[in-house]
């Protein structure tokens, strides 16, 4: 949102997200003909934010929450249909290795993300154990903007190997790994999703300055090149 990004102190900017939070649930939510109790949304949205980056569970958060599963998954729906929040689908297939079938839920803005989490400061955010979901959501939603695929998915495995993005351009498969770190190296993730998933190059994007391969077919690249990902010209 411009008028947080550009605003002159953290402050204002915590302030202007505040008020955009407060007129979307007690205005813009009622003008859409949806009926919802605005502090009942508060408090889903807010504790969606805890599970930013993680795998839908509609039976925790009813749980947690005294609603149905019925009542979760369109309070879900009502965010993702009002660009709140992405629902990144699965990819399964028919191989040997139990597969993850449910979405996974991410903020499509970093900066509300950390206003429903309380946090207020970049001191803050690093110190948070969010940090890297943040970061990882952030990432993803860049890369989707930059790349506009048609078809894209993450993967996962009940066994822990998975994969945050697996992008179809051309008929062929590419994969996007999200690292917050100065210097990702390969993981068993990484080997078991390109013999898996037969991906033709795997890229992996983190805060640094410096692109370098990992592997034959695996380059770590900058997220402030995103535009320039070879992928975008193939």
């Amino acid at each position: 949102f411009p008028r947080s990004f550009l605003a002159e102190s953290e402050e204002d900017s915590l302030a202007w997200r505040e008020g955009f939070i407060r007129t979307f649930l007690e205005r813009d939510i009622p003008q859409l003909g949806i009926s919802i109790p605005a502090a009942a949304m508060r408090r889903f949205w807010t504790m969606l934010a805890h599970y930013h980056g993680q795998t839908w569970n509609a039976a925790e958060l009813s749980r947690s929450m005294g609603l149905s599963d019925k009542t979760v998954r369109s309070y879900l729906d009502i965010l993702t249909s009002t660009f709140m929040v992405r629902q990144l689908q699965p990819w399964y297939e028919n191989i040997s290795k139990r597969q993850v079938k449910a979405p996974k839920v991410y903020f499509r803005d970093s900066g509300l993300l950390h206003s429903l989490l309380d946090i207020h400061d970049q001191h803050t955010l690093l110190g948070n154990p969010k940090v890297g979901s943040s970061w990882e959501g952030f990432a993803l939603e860049q890369i989707l903007q930059a790349l506009r695929p048609s078809q894209a998915y993450y993967w996962g495995t009940y066994g822990g190997a998975e994969l945050d993005l697996i992008i179809i351009h051309s008929g062929k498969r590419y994969g996007v790994e999200v690292k917050f770190n100065e210097a990702p190296r390969m993981t068993p993730s990484m080997r078991t999703a390109l013999q898996i998933l037969d991906l033709e190059h795997l890229w992996v994007l983190y805060p640094g300055q410096h692109e370098y391969p990992v592997s034959e077919r695996i380059t770590v690249w900058p997220l402030a090149r995103v535009m320039e990902l070879p992928l975008r010209n193939q």
